[in-house]
């Protein structure tokens, strides 16, 4: 496995914290509701995702976490610059709109209790996803690059035996659950074009790997489906 070839700074890891807490303290300050049980559920859920992932990654596979810090740029593709800056815009804004519309103003009325249900459920295949793909693919870059530096290679198993980028299934699924369960139909709605956003990026990623990695044509030969196992 690669090794990082700096150690993480101090500075890096209170940034880590910060980045990890903010969207959770902003569901519920936003919601006006500190004993919203909705959003202390899907809060738990975000910071257990990412408290896991970072202990693995520091304990187990330093050399992505440096990877995952690393900023726009580094040889980056130009056009993911500009996708990546729509993808972060819109997923603060619906975590914005979500305690708005499910709490605190209740544009969307009551919800079932069944959809929200429904929605927690949801959040734990996208919990898989998301962390397996951590796990099982050390060259995950945040960025759309060939990181020749670490001799990229093509990753087959593991989740990545299912579909070509489970790391993007995982994010369709938290799009999709989470505003079933706080109840947000406004934030269902928001999540269309982000997820569409996704799907392009995806589309571009794999033009690039196409041509600049080594055994990805076969790999797409041999899993067929981009995200959605036995759809597309």
């Amino acid at each position: 496995m690669p090794k990082a070839p700096d150690k993480i700074s101090i500075f890096q890891m209170i940034y880590a914290g910060f980045y990890i807490l903010i969207f959770p303290f902003l569901i519920l300050f936003l919601s006006g509701n500190w004993l919203w049980l909705e959003g202390w559920i899907w809060d738990i859920w975000y910071i257990t995702l990412c408290v896991v992932t970072v202990i693995y990654l520091y304990r187990k596979d330093p050399a992505l976490l440096t990877e995952r810090f690393k900023r726009p740029g580094a040889n980056q593709k130009n056009w993911d610059k500009l996708v990546l800056g729509l993808i972060m815009v819109g997923f603060i804004g619906w975590i914005v709109l979500m305690p708005f519309d499910a709490k605190r103003y209740g544009w969307s009325g009551d919800f079932p209790l069944g959809l929200k249900v429904l929605g927690g459920l949801g959040l734990i295949p996208s919990f898989f996803f998301i962390v397996r793909a951590y796990t099982d693919n050390t060259f995950l870059s945040p960025l759309v690059r060939l990181q020749k530096e670490r001799k990229q290679k093509v990753v087959t198993t593991g989740v990545y035996a299912i579909v070509r980028h489970p790391m993007y299934l995982g994010a369709l699924l938290m799009f999709i659950a989470t505003p079933f369960l706080l109840g947000s139909w406004y934030s269902a709605l928001m999540a269309v074009p982000i997820m569409a956003v996704g799907v392009i990026r995806t589309l571009g990623e794999e033009k690039m790997l196409m041509k600049e990695l080594k055994g990805y044509t076969a790999y797409q030969k041999k899993v067929r489906y981009r995200l959605i196992p036995g759809v597309w």
